[in-house]
């Protein structure tokens, strides 16, 4: 044993192996390098110990690297364990940093079930600041006998305080990898010294919730399931009493029952939960519940990208339909017209609706507070124009990824993101909630000539506080949305083709490229231009302008080798030829695995 190892081991009774490998170079150096402390020991002494068991129980069996992206980590499950084991130790440091709870997500969402994943819930909810998310790619790629210097390193620059509590909520996903990989991170967390609590099988949104609500005192909520149920399902309620207060029990074209698809995900005991607080106001038909493989030919993210009704569901022409995904941060609704043809109503739809309605209620309150829509290229042309023309609301772009479009929206009192695949929330900063707040509590209005204006202007505050209890800010919720939709939906006393009715979708088409490294593909701007390879671009911009409103982008998978090709045009006939030339050209000039794609498969 090597001498400072046994300095250490000699010195103080703690419970670690003898390791017979000899340390790398850095480690030699990192661990001459510590002024003996009391808190350098334990440092030391924490970092071996997660080192030798790392290496015991959660080697690193292959030399792939992995990247912490916008979803966190993902691969196939079985190349996840050593991950899974460091993450729960990076998330109880996490936590000494933050003086707060950090939540640790089991889960790669619409991914098939072989694939899964993990990313770590910051203090409010929101996901891991970019800065950690290079410190979490480090200690997942670092060598098994390079990991406890690589956790002093981190406790050295970050000045992480040992002595401090940690704490760390646990959840995930129904594959049946979860299980395993979630005791990995448990471990992790545990041998840090860190409280754990683990909620089991939950959405990824509940974990958001948990973490953000406790770290509340509480004012955000109660952070369990019955809490977030309660939640939830009250502001509902809550809003709905408000709307037939003053209309009556007609809710015109509306219709309260929703044909469910779950995606075999988590969404659907969930769901099924959540019904019953809400049996006497909404009819739920579920689909996909569990029965089948998770997001086998089912999901928001199927339905979206196929454009066609999820296998297994069955419907009537016009019934209001749904799809989540497998760990239900997305939705999507759709509907089959009189013609039997598939009418769908994505994210694009749902920030159009919700922003509509927002602007209306801020209308009719007076109240003029800085409101934004934030897209990324993904969204239909035709969304951004009507966003822009007929709501007279701005739209911002970003770049794609969920942390881009959540920090834009940050930027307005009132931010409304939703990606075109369904995934989105809406955030009222707080100047908005103490003006409109402020307002509902004004009585002035009872002794004034004008009681019946104002006493609308209290009403649209009670209706807007209430609306934002019905909100997850932390991040896209798919039942929290689908909650949203329902409300202004019938607010409005819509049908879903009136909904669908305000604009006129661009036929649009996405398709995938396999590729042997989908980091060959330089991304420069949110527009999704193309740095590289050189001159790709510019064989886009050829074709795209043979097209008549023609659009058409490409841009690497964060989560797998892939391409995705999107395309858009005046016809749906343009739009398949425009997506096939350019996933062509990518195959041709990205390294693309197979056969290039030569035409699109029609449902």
């Amino acid at each position: 044993m090597h001498s400072w190892r046994r300095l250490l081991y000699g010195t103080f009774l703690i419970a670690a192996p003898v390791l017979s490998s000899a340390p790398s170079a850095a480690t030699s150096t990192s661990a001459f390098n510590i002024t003996m402390s009391g808190t350098a020991e334990k440092k030391l002494a924490w970092a071996l110990a997660a080192e030798a068991k790392g290496k015991t129980d959660y080697s690193r069996k292959h030399e792939k690297a992995i990247e912490y992206g916008t979803a966190g980590f993902r691969s196939k499950a079985v190349d996840l364990d050593h991950v899974l084991y460091r993450i729960g130790i990076l998330a109880a440091l996490r936590s000494r940093v933050k003086g707060a709870t950090i939540g640790v997500m089991i889960t790669a969402s619409h991914n098939p079930v072989a694939d899964n994943g993990v990313k770590i819930v910051d203090p409010s909810g929101e996901m891991l600041e970019i800065l950690w998310e290079t410190i979490a790619t480090n200690l997942a790629n670092v060598k098994d006998d390079e990991l406890s210097a690589t956790i002093i390193q981190i406790v050295d620059q970050e000045k992480i305080d040992l002595d401090k509590p940690a704490s760390v909520y646990f959840g995930r996903d129904t594959r049946p990898s979860s299980p395993h990989l979630s005791n990995a991170a448990v471990e992790g967390s545990t041998l840090f010294n860190a409280s754990v609590k683990d909620f089991g099988i939950v959405t990824t949104p509940m974990l958001h919730y948990f973490v953000a609500a406790y770290n509340s005192n509480n004012e955000y909520g109660i952070p369990t399931a019955e809490g977030y149920f309660s939640k939830l399902t009250s502001a509902f309620r809550a809003f709905r009493e408000e709307v037939i207060s003053e209309r009556g029990p007609d809710c015109g074209d509306y219709t309260p029952i929703i044909v469910a698809d779950m995606a075999n995900g988590v969404g659907g005991p969930a769901m099924e939960q959540m019904a019953k607080h809400l049996k006497d106001l909404l009819t739920f038909e579920f689909f996909n519940v569990g029965e089948g493989e998770l997001n086998h030919e089912s999901g928001a993210d199927y339905v979206k990208v196929r454009q066609t009704l999820p296998k297994r569901v069955r419907i009537k022409s016009k019934d209001r339909c749904v799809s989540f995904d497998g760990d239900a941060d997305r939705i999507v609704y759709y509907y089959q017209d009189q013609s039997v043809k598939f009418r769908l109503l994505d994210g694009d739809r749902i920030a159009s609706l919700v922003a509509g309605y927002i602007k209306n209620l801020l209308d009719i309150m007076g109240m003029e507070l800085n409101i934004g829509v934030v897209q990324t290229a993904y969204a239909n042309g035709a969304s951004t124009k009507y966003i822009k023309e007929v709501l007279q609301i701005p739209v911002a772009c970003v770049h794609t990824g969920v942390k881009h479009l959540h920090h834009k929206a940050q930027e307005f009192d009132i931010g409304i993101y939703f990606e075109a695949n369904g995934h989105g929330t809406v955030l009222f900063s707080k100047k908005a909630k103490v003006l409109i707040k402020a307002l509902r509590e004004d009585k002035s209005c009872y002794n004034s000539s004008v009681y019946r204006l104002a006493g609308g202007k209290r009403s649209a505050a009670r209706k807007m506080l209430t609306f934002i209890d019905m909100v997850n800010e932390t991040t896209g919720d798919a039942i929290a949305d689908l909650l949203i939709v329902e409300t202004i939906l019938h607010a409005r006393a819509w049908s879903v083709e009136t909904w669908e009715n305000c604009y006129t979708d661009l036929p649009n088409r996405q398709l995938k490229v396999t590729v042997k490294d989908r980091n060959i593909i330089k991304v420069i701007d949110p527009q999704c231009h193309i740095g590289e390879p050189e001159g790709l671009q510019e064989d886009f911009d050829r074709l795209i302008g043979l097209f008549a409103d023609g659009r058409a982008f490409v841009r690497p998978s964060g989560t797998e080798d892939v391409v995705r090709v999107y395309a858009e045009a005046n016809t749906q006939a343009n739009a398949d030829k425009l997506a096939v030339h350019i996933a062509k050209l990518v195959h041709q000039k990205a390294g693309g695995i197979g056969d290039p794609p030569t035409w699109v498969i029609q449902q």
